[in-house]
């Protein structure tokens, strides 16, 4: 699965508009950026995707030194419950 990076966003498919799952964020402070929706489609549900999104973010995250909020809930759970995450969750 190719993971391809947008407008602020992280994206499966052909454009950011034309995909299979996304990932939105909007920069929200100094250094810091907000993760507002997660969406996957139905013909890849039960697969991880969502969670390889969050995944790729994070990866994000670190390779540019940026610090991560969530307002989506999908987002926000799995930041506050990966251990691993924790170096770059805001809370």
């Amino acid at each position: 699965m190719e993971f391809k990076r947008g407008n602020n966003c992280i994206y499966v498919g052909n454009s950011e508009t034309d995909n299979e799952a996304v990932i939105n964020y909007q920069p929200s402070g100094e250094g810091e950026v907000n993760i507002t929706h997660t969406g996957v489609d139905s013909s890849l549900r039960g697969q991880g995707v969502a969670g390889k999104l969050v995944d790729e973010v994070v990866k994000r995250a670190r390779e540019e030194g940026f610090k991560l909020r969530a307002t989506c809930s999908y987002a926000k759970e799995k930041l506050e419950t990966t251990e691993d995450y924790q170096d770059v969750y805001l809370g």
